[in-house]
């Protein structure tokens, strides 16, 4: 069964092709310029953003009062959630392309013509530039800016804003478990190792 606020729709003239067996859920919803576009099979357009305050021992909820606004010729892969903004909306620009199994948490902007693969995460209130890719995989963590043309490697973790164009990958590699630890062992003594070799090139140039 499809679950459609209507009074939520803004543009009437809109076409939304719902593909598969529904199980949509649709609220809080603008169509901004939106004449074309598909949402697969699960899709959760506009469930509520996580936001959570503590009070004491326990967790306050915060209301959530944006929508989520979508531009023309997107598409939604299955069981793909995007949340509703909390206090602005969440913004899906012209052209974009989620896959499957995506999350897309309130607040978060979307710019035109992006691709994110499957099992990726946008945390609440990123920004993606136009024109990038996100692997299947990859954690994009809030509050933070990616350019236009920034293509990420599947599997990785942004942990930092990225302001120049180009391909990022952060993915500490495949091995067998053994030799990971001993890896990641070493790993946590660069910053020691580095200290010590800039000692002796100071040492060697007195």
């Amino acid at each position: 069964m499809s679950l459609i606020s209507a009074a939520a729709i803004k543009r009437k003239t809109s076409l939304l092709l719902v593909s598969g067996l529904l199980a949509l859920a649709i609220a809080g919803i603008q169509w901004l310029g939106f004449y074309h576009g598909i949402v697969h099979s699960g899709v959760v357009i506009g469930a509520d953003g996580f936001g959570f305050a503590p009070d004491g021992d326990r967790w306050e909820k915060i209301e959530q009062l944006g929508a989520v606004s979508i531009g023309d010729d997107v598409e939604i892969g299955a069981n793909t959630c995007v949340d509703r903004g909390a206090l602005q909306d969440t913004v899906i620009e012209d052209g974009v392309k989620l896959d499957n199994l995506i999350q897309v948490g309130h607040n978060v902007r979307i710019g035109r013509n992006t691709a994110i693969a499957g099992c990726a995460g946008i945390a609440g209130s990123a920004i993606i530039g136009p024109q990038c890719t996100i692997g299947g995989g990859a954690i994009v963590l809030g509050h933070l800016e990616i350019a236009a043309h920034v293509h990420i490697s599947a599997g990785t973790l942004v942990s930092k804003s990225i302001s120049k164009p180009g391909h990022y990958t952060g993915i500490f590699p495949l091995d067998d478990n053994a030799s990971w630890e001993r890896n990641a062992a070493s790993l946590k003594q660069l910053h020691r190792l580095r200290e010590r070799i800039k000692q002796l090139e100071s040492d060697a140039k007195k």
